[in-house]
């Protein structure tokens, strides 16, 4: 379960998205989840995921590896189907006992299902054709005009990017200690809600004291590089836009003008 989770990888391949600058591929993310938000129809639905098939295949980033995010959230859909199902008054559709499933709670739960399958794979091409050192630079830039209001954007775009890079790394420590605690006789799996809490504690102890490590010691890397933050800080690549990016731009913006009004219209 552990190793299904996309978010924040990098996967390093050669291909059109990759090369898009990260404020691009930023903003278009923002754009696409807008999109996703204000389409009311299965037909809206079947246009995002048009789009998300043809990003995909443009990243080269293999379908199979995108969809292993899914799995990390599949109990998060069960639920939301379970209640939207049973707890969603309408008209009734089936009525078994006490449980009745109505077609409004029908209708919601399979919008939800595809909102936040299309969200999270889409959310997933970002951070897996970004690198974390381009989407820090992207956040700064995208949130600089936040600095008239004496929001420390540079910090704050620094704390999101640290966090996505340690996700794999956390990820990675996790699987290490639970493959080590299993070694000597500890049970995950077995036992009710309370003993399965209780058989984490020795997983979640030395993730922490992990985590912590980790934390101070990139706190003296950075102090050790007399690193101050955004103030007259250069980069070695700077962020240039070229003739892709505003074609990209072009494309996110008649994708989502035609998401929004298809999604909108009085159809199935």
């Amino acid at each position: 379960m552990l190793r299904d989770i996309t978010l924040g990888q990098y996967y390093q391949v050669e291909s059109i998205i990759h090369k898009l600058d990260p404020r691009v591929k930023l903003i278009a993310t923002v754009a696409y989840i807008i999109a996703l938000f204000c389409i009311n129809n299965l037909t809206g639905y079947a246009v995002v995921a048009a789009f998300l098939v043809l990003v995909i295949k443009l990243s080269k980033v293999p379908f199979k590896f995108m969809l292993r995010g899914m799995k990390a959230i599949l109990f998060l859909l069960i639920i939301t189907v379970v209640f939207n199902l049973f707890l969603t008054p309408g008209d009734p559709l089936i009525s078994i006992w006490k449980i009745t499933i109505t077609k409004q709670g029908l209708e919601t739960a399979v919008f939800l299902v595809f909102r936040l399958s299309l969200l999270i794979v889409g959310s997933s091409v970002m951070t897996l054709t970004t690198t974390p050192n381009n989407l820090t630079d992207a956040l700064e830039k995208v949130m600089a005009p936040l600095k008239l209001i004496k929001i420390p954007v540079h910090e704050v775009a620094m704390m999101m990017s640290i966090a996505l890079r340690f996700i794999p790394i956390l990820l990675e420590e996790t699987d290490k200690i639970m493959k080590a605690q299993i070694a000597r006789g500890a049970d995950f799996e077995s036992g009710n809600l309370i003993k399965k809490a209780k058989s984490l504690v020795p997983l979640l102890v030395p993730l922490f004291i992990s985590a912590f490590r980790r934390a101070n010691d990139l706190a003296m890397a950075m102090e050790a590089r007399c690193y101050r933050g955004g103030e007259h800080r250069t980069k070695m690549k700077p962020l240039i836009y070229r003739k892709r990016d505003a074609f990209a731009y072009v494309f996110v913006l008649l994708f989502v003008t035609g998401a929004i009004v298809v999604g909108r219209l009085p159809i199935f």
